[in-house]
C-alpha cells in the first residue's frame, strides 16, 4: 500500500501560485490554470516571460519571439505581460526549495520582485529572500498588476520519510 502512497505524493503539486487580479489570471496560459490556481510540481520553478507586446492599430497584440533551436526553455512558466510598461523579465525569478523552506530568487530582472512589500531584486542586480506560506509575490515595478500568493503543502506530506 506504501507505493500508492508514494505515487499519490509524486502526482500531487509541491506548491501552488494563486492569481490575485485579473492581469495575473490573464497572464498565465490558459492550461497552467485550475481557476486562478497555478501547480508547482517541481523545484526550482522558473518563471518568465517569452513575448512582447506591440502596438497594433491602438490595441495592445502578444507578439511572440520565435526560437530558432531547440534548445531547453530557461522557465517553466511563461507570462504574457500585456502592460504599456513591461514589468516581467525574460528570466524573472525562480522559487527554490531546500531543507530549510522556501528561497524566491530574482534572476536579476529589470523591474525587481517583491515578498510582502520587501524589494527582491531589480536593476538587473538579482537578490534572494525566504519565502513563507501565504506570501504575496509581486512581480515587476511599483504598480505592477501581476500578483499572486504563494501556498505550501509542506503540513499536508502523504508519505513519511523512512526514519
Amino acid at each position: 500500500m506504501d507505493h500508492k502512497l508514494e505515487i499519490l505524493a509524486e502526482s500531487l503539486p509541491k506548491a501552488m501560485l494563486q492569481a490575485l487580479t485579473p492581469e495575473a489570471i490573464e497572464a498565465v496560459p490558459a492550461h497552467f490554470l485550475r481557476g486562478d490556481m497555478i501547480a508547482i510540481y517541481a523545484f526550482p520553478f522558473k518563471i518568465g516571460r517569452e513575448s512582447r507586446v506591440t502596438n497594433i492599430n491602438g490595441k495592445l497584440e502578444k507578439m511572440e519571439r520565435p526560437k530558432n533551436d531547440d534548445s531547453t526553455p530557461t522557465n517553466d512558466l511563461y507570462l504574457l505581460d500585456r502592460g504599456h510598461r513591461l514589468n516581467i523579465s525574460r528570466e524573472h525569478f525562480e522559487i527554490v526549495k531546500s531543507d530549510g523552506g522556501y528561497t524566491l530568487v530574482d534572476r536579476g530582472s529589470a523591474c525587481g520582485t517583491k515578498i510582502e512589500g520587501r524589494n527582491v531584486g531589480g536593476h538587473d542586480t538579482g537578490g534572494a529572500a525566504v519565502l513563507q506560506d501565504g506570501d504575496e509575490i509581486a512581480v515587476g515595478a511599483v504598480g505592477t498588476p501581476y500578483i499572486f500568493r504563494f501556498i505550501t503543502f509542506d503540513e499536508y506530506c502523504l508519505v513519511r520519510k523512512a526514519e
